[in-house]
């Protein structure tokens, strides 16, 4: 269950990130008020998740999808670069989570 709610976290994460860049610097009211909730439920669900998984695991793997949802959403909402060196190190990034996840007992 600690996954699925680390899984959550990450997502939550995504909207925070893609928050900011809709808040304008948190001159817009609702994006900016997205992306403090989004922060928050974020937040409180990495906490739930930690209680049962190592902490080094949950956060690398918290920013991990954090980091992959928001490249992805930086290229099909903002016309973010795709090239060769990006998607390597997305990649790289899917890698360590999947190393992480295999290499916990839980």
């Amino acid at each position: 269950m600690s996954w699925l709610i680390l899984f959550f976290a990450g997502l939550f994460e995504i909207g925070w990130a893609i928050g900011l860049k809709y808040s304008e610097g948190f001159t817009r009211v609702w994006p900016s008020v997205w992306t403090a909730v989004s922060m928050l439920i974020s937040v409180v669900l990495l906490g739930i998740a930690m209680k049962t998984l190592p902490v080094g695991t949950a956060y690398a793997v918290w920013v991990g999808i954090g980091a992959i949802g928001t490249v992805i959403l930086g290229v099909c909402l903002f016309g973010d670069p795709v090239n060769i060196p990006r998607t390597i190190s997305l990649l790289l990034i899917v890698a360590g989570i999947i190393g992480l996840k295999l290499a916990s007992a839980d």
